[in-house]
Formats: structure tokens, C-alpha cells, sequence
């Protein structure tokens, strides 16, 4: 605020001078005081903001071995070494950590709708899931077998998609012999229960979807296009995926 006494007599004039002189003062003197407040304030975000980077910088990763303990009461579904004896559950062993702490994430957020899997995963902080991440990583997936007779449609839809209905080939992300990709998180496929692999093809093909993210809508979207018969061939030729080391060939669909 400013003062103009330029035309008044000599006395408001001296009285204005000093009106203005006065709460030219007073706005200093207030503006002196914010200051401290204003800082203060301004403080108050990054030390509320601390503690969450001193929690992040914290997280290590993954352990398998503090994960074994952690992981012991996954086994009743899922075998305690990863493979399920049940092929309802899928099998963890191999599994990337990225994508088992992904998946533990959804679960525990409800992007991923399972009321058992709720139950285990809620407990669980953000380095446990690295740890049981870690654990089911470092084992062996146990090869399964295909059936003869769905081979042929499942290795062709895995290995070529089908270009005239907008299916991509499933080697493009889960790499020839299934191992999939960690770095992008997408998982190993080798060796997993055909039940489950088709259960949950089946789910996404009818609307299910993992999160709203765009990686979220990746499988939903392809799963969409197949229809029973593809859905039980990729399940079955999935199911017989083997890599090298464990088959002692290239990534090829055992029969039975």
C-alpha cells in the first residue's frame, strides 16, 4: 500500500507522512514474522517426507534365504518348493521375483481378486514379498507334458499367433521356452499347471483384468480374441514347455 501527500496542507501532510511511516512498520515487522512461520511450513512436507524415502531407501533385495521361512506357509497350496501338487495353483518355482512381488502387491491392494490369496498377502510389507520372491525364483519348475493331440494349435498360436486375428505370438513376451521376461515383468510360463493357465485365460477372456494399469490390460485384451479351443491348446502346449536344461532340448512341448 503507498501514500501520495503531494496537494495536502502541512499538517495532514505531516500527520499522512506519519500514518504511512507507521504501518509501513507494522507490514515489516509482520512480514518478519510469517517469514520464520512461512519456512517453517515449507519444511513441513519434506520432513513428513523422511521417514517415506528412509522406508524405501531400507528395502533390499530380495533374501532367499530369510524368504524360505517367510514362504513356508505358501507350500500347502503351492508345494514348498513351488510346485503345486494341485493344479488349481499355479506353480511358483522359478518364478521372477519382479512378478511374484507384483502379483503379492495386487493382492494385497485388490487389483487382483482372490480371498485366499487377500488373506496371505495383506500382512505381508513390501521386503517380505521381495524375500518370498526370492525363495520361489531360486527353484526348479518340474516339467509337465502336453497332450499330443493340441501340440500342433498350441505351438502355433505360442510360437506364430495368428496374424488375421490380431493374436500376437505368446514367444514375443514369454520368450521361446517360457522363461519370460523379468525386466518387464512378464512371468515364466514353462511347465505350469493347463488347468490353471486356461482357468485364468478363461477369466480374462470374460472381463477379469489385474489392475487398470496398461500392463494390466495386456493379457485381457489378447485373451479377448481366443476362443475354447485355443485357450486349451496354448494351456496343454504351456503345460509341455521345456527349457533346455530341463529337457536336454529347445524349448519343445513333450507328449504324452
Amino acid at each position: 500500500m503507498s501514500f501520495r501527500p503531494a496537494g495536502y496542507r502541512p499538517a495532514i501532510v505531516g500527520y499522512a507522512v506519519a500514518l504511512a511511516f507507521t504501518l509501513s512498520s507494522s507490514v515489516v515487522f509482520a512480514q518478519e514474522a510469517k517469514a520464520p512461520a512461512a519456512a517453517a511450513t515449507a519444511a513441513q512436507p519434506a520432513a513428513a517426507a523422511a521417514p517415506a524415502a528412509e522406508a524405501t531407501a531400507t528395502l533390499k533385495p530380495g533374501d532367499a534365504t530369510a524368504g524360505a521361512a517367510k514362504a513356508a506357509v505358501c507350500g500347502a497350496c503351492h508345494g514348498m518348493d513351488g510346485n503345486s501338487s494341485d493344479p488349481q495353483y499355479p506353480k511358483l518355482a522359478g518364478q521372477h521375483e519382479s512378478y511374484i512381488v507384483r502379483q503379492l502387491t495386487n493382492f494385497k491392494g485388490g487389483a487382483r481378486q482372490n480371498p485366499i490369496m487377500l488373506g496371505m498377502a495383506t500382512p505381508l510389507s513390501e521386503q517380505d514379498m521381495r524375500d518370498v520372491g526370492a525363495f520361489f525364483a531360486t527353484k526348479r519348475s518340474l516339467p509337465g507334458v502336453a497332450d499330443q493331440a493340441l501340440v500342433e494349435q498350441g505351438q502355433k498360436l505360442y510360437r506364430e499367433g495368428d496374424a488375421a486375428r490380431g493374436i500376437p505370438a505368446c514367444m514375443a513376451c514369454h520368450s521361446i521356452d517360457g522363461r519370460g521376461n523379468p525386466g518387464a515383468m512378464y512371468p515364466q510360463l514353462t511347465s505350469q499347471h493347463a488347468q490353471y493357465i486356461e482357468a485364468t485365460l478363461k477369466a480374462w477372456h470374460d472381463g477379469t483384468t489385474w489392475g487398470t494399469d496398461a500392463h494390466a490390460q495386456i493379457m485381457p485384451g489378447i485373451a479377448k480374441k481366443l476362443d475354447a479351443k485355443d485357450m486349451a491348446a496354448l494351456a496343454s502346449y504351456v503345460e509341455g514347455l521345456h527349457a533346455a536344461e530341463d529337457a536336454g532340448a529347445s524349448g519343445a512341448a513333450a507328449a504324452k
